[in-house]
């Protein structure tokens, strides 16, 4: 049990969270869920024990795992003794005993505490520690090859898999996991959700992978109001209760406000009159009947639409003998043929040459080798992982899109600042102040503006939080022209009608058909 009484946290001269009282249950998986900026981190941070609260007091289990983000702390070790860290008594008696070892000659007393480390190492199931270890490491997709390598011989997203694997190991009490997916293929994430479904502690996970949370998660405590509401159920039965709450309220409000009217025109009409004593109870009944003050709510979806007002030819792009090599291969003889409508989406593993294959496509890179033949009329635009260095600072929101496209007019570069939860006053905002999902929005609304018909996109998630996630799909579904998309988000690979995938290094494999057809292809082929 995770219980958290009076905590209060505010953070640049804005109030977080004030007198928060929640708890979290064993055998319960919580979403923690709320937008951008709102402290879902900062949150979990207080929870763990790396951050102090204002006031207010959290209590939870002895054993907690908790996904570090301190990558480098840790080069020095082999990935096994990175995961069996996770057990902080385990690794503890490890090295004791080593240091122990390391002497040489023993006394009577080491003898003596070698015996009660022996008996922490059994109480911990440690003599099994390298086998759960590499069992973790594996399922995340961490091949065998790694494991007794030290972690700084690993990529970035290999390093955040082995301490995915750490914060798992040693069955905690409780696991606190902040965006565990970032890092993780598709089937890494399959494997990962199989593990939390099985894990009987306390589970307390922040994602921005909705259909991850769907698929894990009994409740959600949502941060909204400068407090953390729980509702049962995943994050979809959350936003449709969030709504109908809201609506209830409304209704009741409609009713209040109409039935004020009615007593107010009451005493309009008699408070100099004979009944005064009437009209002094109305006046009390309408104190009584107040509406209920209707906040705004945390949920909000940009409307996202990329139209497409000059369509390509039938054939949009070509590939012929293409190779891009840097100090190893990243493909090789790629001969593809894309055309209009084609939703393309490109998945494999952290750091295997994705974004590389979609900077080569749009010209970013040269290829080492073979030729991007672009077809008629496709006018490409890029939505880059690397893109705040195009939004120049010095200027304004509004000025910055305006300038792109000046002679489509104010009002409906406005508009779609708007439709981009950029409204009124936010569209003054400097552009050097803007937080990563407000820029990602922006950049957004520059390739709605631009109305381009070929549209590639290198990880647009990464800083957008649940429902804009969401409405990007919806606009992925709906966009006329031609799409590639960099992912690892399950639910917005949906809406792809062709797979790209690595399945080894070099090794492209062109699937024409959605998602969920590929990965079943894939594990009937597997099995």
């Amino acid at each position: 049990m995770i219980t958290i009484s009076k905590l209060s946290k505010g953070f640049g001269g804005r109030m977080l969270f004030e007198e928060i009282e929640v708890g979290f249950k064993p055998g319960h998986n919580y979403g923690l869920t709320g937008p951008n900026g709102c402290g879902k981190s900062t949150l979990m941070k207080i929870m763990i024990g790396l951050e102090e609260a204002d006031s207010g007091r959290v209590s939870k289990p002895k054993r907690v795992g908790y996904l570090r983000q301190d990558q480098g702390t840790f080069d020095h070790l082999r990935a096994l003794d990175v995961v069996i860290m996770g057990n902080e008594r385990l690794w503890g008696a490890i090295q004791a005993k080593e240091e122990i070892y390391a002497r040489g000659e023993y006394t009577d007393a080491d003898n003596d505490a070698l015996g009660e480390l022996e008996c922490v190492v059994a109480e911990e199931d440690g003599y099994a520690a390298e086998a759960e270890a590499a069992r973790l490491l594996s399922g995340l997709g961490v091949a065998e090859a790694f494991h007794e390598q030290p972690l700084s011989l690993l990529q970035g997203g290999l390093k955040v898999r082995v301490l995915v694997a750490q914060a798992l190991f040693g069955t905690p009490e409780a696991l606190l996991l902040d965006e565990p997916t970032n890092h993780l293929d598709l089937e890494s994430i399959q494997w990962l959700e199989e593990f939390l479904l099985e894990y009987d502690g306390v589970l307390v996970v922040i994602s921005h992978d909705r259909r991850f949370l769907n698929a894990v998660c009994t409740d959600i405590a949502d941060i909204d109001y400068q407090t953390v509401i729980v509702y049962p159920g995943n994050y979809d039965e959350m936003v449709r209760t969030k709504a109908q709450i809201r609506s209830r309220v409304e209704k009741e409000n409609a009713a209040k406000d109409k039935k004020i009217e009615q007593l107010q025109d009451f005493i309009s009409r008699f408070a100099a009159g004979t009944r005064a004593s009437q009209t002094r109870s109305r006046a009390k009944q309408i104190e009584k009947l107040r509406p209920d003050e209707v906040k705004r709510s945390n949920i909000a979806r940009p409307f996202i639409r990329f139209p497409v007002t000059q369509r390509s030819g039938k054939d949009v792009v070509s590939t012929k003998g293409l190779e891009k090599t840097f100090e190893r291969t990243i493909f090789s003889n790629l001969n593809l043929d894309f055309h209009r409508g084609d939703k393309v989406a490109i998945l494999g593993r952290n750091g295997i040459g994705k974004t590389t294959l979609l900077s080569t496509l749009c010209g970013d890179y040269q290829p080492t080798a073979g030729s991007v033949v672009w077809g008629h009329e496709t006018r490409i635009g890029v939505f880059r992982q690397e893109h705040r260095h195009e939004i120049e600072p010095g200027t304004t929101v509004f000025e910055w899109l305006f300038n792109h496209r000046p002679e489509v007019g104010q009002e409906q570069v406005r508009s779609i600042l708007g439709r981009m939860l950029f409204s009124g006053p936010d569209g003054a905002k400097p552009t050097a102040t803007l937080s990563g999902g407000e820029a990602a929005r922006l950049m957004m609304c520059k390739l709605i503006l631009m109305e381009y018909n070929v549209l590639l996109f290198d990880e647009p998630t990464a800083h957008l939080d649940l429902e804009s996630i969401s409405a990007l799909r919806e606009a992925f579904e709906a966009y006329e022209g031609t799409l590639f998309y960099v992912t690892h988000d399950r639910d917005l690979a949906e809406a792809a009608t062709r797979i790209l995938a690595y399945t080894d290094e070099t090794v492209l494999l062109d699937y024409r058909g959605p998602i969920d057809e590929y990965l079943a292809w894939t594990q009937k082929k597997a099995s």
